[in-house]
């Protein structure tokens, strides 16, 4: 029975694997068209050297904490899938199977988070040193519980289910937990803005005024229905800039960091410009589909991971509460491995928001005034290193999006910034 429900999942993973590099494919803009040779980035053209050393030693700074936080997942992870440390720690609870199971979920992650809390506070001074955060300690210290209570209830969500579902069939619970997964990760993504964003963040209407008009506006003329705009009081917790588009349909909404007001309008239009071309493109919900197999087929591979490591990791069945441990240390290290595929996906689909926000403003020169600023004010990092740019960088670098602005003139006849 173990071994055809091995071969199932299998050809389950190789399935959902090809849907999933299928629908990354098609919907992933990998070459986008400028219509002029690809301009060279060069940091040392738009910033000064002042401005590029600062943002090496934020870097430098940041990375250390950032790379032993790192370490620590690594090593938790490593512990509890190759030893049998964690499921013999988690065998002294007490009461029934669920009970054990969600106090297993609850102990691994406090466990970490102890382990982190030093390094997150580093990284905090570090910020607060370069003024890019506002919170005092009680503040960051609630929105890092919060974000704790969020990734321990959905993460016991799901190992309770799964443990459930391995009692009843330990050699087919994939097949259910699978289409679980997808149901989960396209519920989630529709729920986010109204469940979520409010947990961090208030929000209230921009005043009328012309930067609404202008902005509600582009919107309409970019074909894109939007039901307000909504100011998000950043402010409170940094002075960096953002904004985005959240909801769907009807829903739809702008949302600008009320440190944003404070910049030039036709900056924050362009930002906002950006934004509309992820809802222009569906981005967020080609993102749901692609996160939905993602998970489905994550969830195969975590059936046939569990079931080679498990006797390693001392659990005798995943329907073991003592599995709970297991199944968080596979989860971690499925999640930052995966972590390189998402980066690289996601560069491509920011720089087609970018491109989007230069068709519909026709505005370069504001365009890289705005990445100029965005990049000062948070500090981004100009020239990321092989590593740090493969892990963590989700979005251009400043010096590459300037220079896609720069092509694009060129390409349209447009004074080059």
């Amino acid at each position: 029975m173990e071994r055809s429900g091995t071969r199932g999942a299998a050809i389950a993973l190789a399935g959902l694997g090809v849907l999933f590099i299928a629908v990354v494919a098609v919907t992933t803009p990998w070459r986008e068209a400028v219509g002029a040779p690809a301009a060279e980035p060069d940091p040392a053209r738009d910033f000064s050297a002042r401005e590029i050393a600062r943002a090496q030693a934020f870097d430098t700074a940041t990375s250390t904490p950032a790379y032993l936080s790192l370490g620590v997942t690594l090593l938790v992870a490593g512990v509890l899938v190759a030893t049998p440390l964690g499921a013999g720690l988690l065998a002294r609870l007490r009461g029934p199977w669920w009970a054990r199971t969600l106090l297993g979920v609850l102990a691994v992650y406090a466990v970490s988070l102890v382990l982190r809390w030093p390094l997150g506070m580093w990284q905090e001074t570090v910020f607060r040193e370069y003024g890019l955060s506002t919170q005092t300690w009680a503040t960051w210290t609630g929105d890092r519980l919060k974000n704790f209570a969020l990734q321990v209830a959905l993460s016991a969500i799901m190992i309770l289910v799964i443990v459930a579902l391995a009692r009843k069939w330990p050699a087919r619970w994939w097949i259910p937990a699978s289409a679980g997964a997808f149901v989960l990760t396209v519920g989630l993504s529709f729920a986010y803005p109204v469940l979520v964003e409010p947990v961090f963040n208030d929000f209230r209407p921009l005043q009328a005024g012309q930067l609404r008009n202008d902005l509600l506006a582009m919107a309409e003329r970019d074909g894109v229905p939007v039901e307000d705009v909504l100011v998000a009081d950043a402010s409170r917790r940094t002075t960096a800039l953002n904004a985005y588009v959240s909801g769907f349909g009807a829903t739809r909404r702008i949302v600008v960091y009320d440190n944003l007001l404070k910049e030039p309008p036709k900056e924050t239009e362009l930002i906002v410009a950006h934004e509309l071309g992820h809802a222009k493109n569906d981005d967020v919900l080609h993102g749901t589909l692609v996160g939905a197999l993602g998970a489905a087929a994550g969830t195969c591979l975590l059936f046939l991971a569990a079931q080679v490591l498990r006797r390693r990791a001392g659990v005798p069945a995943l329907g073991d509460p003592r599995a709970a441990g297991l199944l968080v240390g596979l989860v971690s290290l499925g999640t930052l491995l995966s972590s390189p595929a998402q980066n690289l996906v996601s560069r491509q689909i920011e720089a087609r928001a970018d491109l989007h926000a230069l068709e519909l403003t026709r505005d370069p020169a504001t365009f890289t005034a705005m990445q100029r600023r965005l990049a000062t004010r948070n500090i981004s990092d100009l020239s990321p290193d092989t590593f740090e740019y493969v892990l963590y960088v989700s979005h251009p670098t400043a010096p590459q999006r300037i220079a896609m602005a720069r092509s694009w003139a060129v390409a349209n006849s447009v004074a080059e910034p």
